[in-house]
């Protein structure tokens, strides 16, 4: 395979390597490092990306766990995750206000997941991936991730629902 071939592949996938390593490492720069690590990595191994059912799901795999590698090392203390690709066209100023509180109460309650299921989250939700394809990633069953899923939305309305019904009877 040639350069040119496996830029092909990877084009449509890469944006969606760098949101994911986003999610999970926080700063830009550290998901950009993980997506060209994630590309370099697709690169060493482009002899043998024929074999894969799925060349985005590999890469996504590869992704996920590089990510959390780097959140396992020292500088897991500084990372948290942040949603910051959601924008507005030209909202009014109470709307805008309003969107950005609740995004922050979203981002508070997605901190107190376990990673797990922050990831399926993420993965689900954010990135739109079906479950067939996120057991493969996750190395998980269908019904497990539906259950995990279930449990990490529940937490989440749970946690919306104490916050915005705090002091009403």
């Amino acid at each position: 395979m040639n350069q040119n071939e496996f830029v092909l592949i990877v084009a449509p996938f890469k944006d969606k390597v760098f949101r994911l390593a986003k999610r999970l490492l926080v700063s830009t720069e550290e998901a950009e490092d993980a997506t060209q690590e994630v590309l370099v990595k697709l690169w060493s191994k482009n002899g043998g990306l024929s074999s894969y059912s799925s060349i985005e799901a590999f890469a996504m795999t590869i992704t996920k766990n590089y990510c959390l590698d780097q959140l396992k090392s020292k500088r897991a203390d500084n990372l948290k995750i942040v949603s910051s690709n959601y924008t507005d066209s030209a909202p009014a100023l109470d709307k805008k206000l309003e969107d950005n509180d609740s995004l922050n109460w979203v981002e508070r309650s997605l901190s107190q997941l376990p990673e797990q299921q922050r990831m399926i989250i993420q993965l689900r939700d954010i990135e739109q991936y079906e479950f067939e394809e996120m057991a493969k990633m996750l190395d998980m069953t269908e019904s497990a991730i539906r259950v995990s899923l279930s449990r990490a939305r529940k937490t989440i309305r749970e946690y919306m629902t104490k916050t915005h019904n705090y002091g009403i009877i």
